[in-house]
């Protein structure tokens, strides 16, 4: 006899939400910090919603997501922008920042 337990399908991980996500919307990557993360903001009160319809509830999530990695993005590009100064060797030029 064989154990029925056996033969049932092994569950599948599933991916992160994140990359769920549908193919970013070029206009998105035109947005500036401060219209990503207002634009998020939105999202996220929408998300709150109580009668939100759960298609919409997926293009929202699918939109934050989108406007989140452009902060994200934008984020990481002043960073790399950053430079020091070293107060104490102020004839050596500014250095990038190395987190």
């Amino acid at each position: 006899m064989t154990d029925s337990r056996s033969e049932r399908p092994k569950s599948r991980s599933r991916p992160s939400r994140r990359s769920e996500a549908a193919q970013p919307d070029p206009a998105v990557a035109q947005l500036t910090y401060r219209e990503a993360q207002a634009a998020l903001e939105r999202s996220m009160v929408e998300l709150q919603s109580d009668d939100l319809a759960v298609e919409r509830m997926t293009e929202l999530y699918q939109q934050a997501c989108a406007y989140a990695d452009r902060c994200d993005t934008l984020l990481q590009s002043v960073e790399a922008e950053v430079m020091l100064w070293d107060p104490d060797q102020p004839e050596a030029p500014p250095q990038p920042l190395n987190p």
